[in-house]
């Protein structure tokens, strides 16, 4: 399997998924800490890809998501951006609706 579907696997089997420097427990930039912290504050659950630990994805994600840095949040196989989207939808209480959409509690 190649790095694409890699990503493609990991991005179908988790409905929220944040590729950061590190991990929610040890972020190795500040922005990915920021980026954690916005989703966690909004209730969502998860999962983390340590791009770090991860050299290929490291190097493809930027390609393949046409994004060029870290961290990258995905709902539902959809990127929705980098740091400053994340807390901006969570100043707005959006990334709340969106994490309770994808686990489906209610509000």
């Amino acid at each position: 399997m190649d790095i694409n579907q890699q990503i493609r696997a990991v991005l179908a089997e988790h409905p929220i998924v944040l590729f950061m420097k590190g991990t929610p427990e040890f972020p190795m930039c500040g922005f990915s800490a920021r980026a954690a912290q916005a989703l966690s504050d909004a209730g969502a659950t998860f999962h983390v890809v340590n791009v770090l630990a991860d050299p290929q994805v490291r190097a493809a994600l930027p390609h393949f998501a046409n994004w060029p840095t870290f961290p990258q949040l995905f709902i539902q196989g959809e990127l929705l951006g980098g740091c400053d989207i994340i807390e901006e939808l969570n100043s707005v209480g959006e990334l709340t609706r969106m994490a309770h959409d994808v686990s489906g509690v209610a509000s």
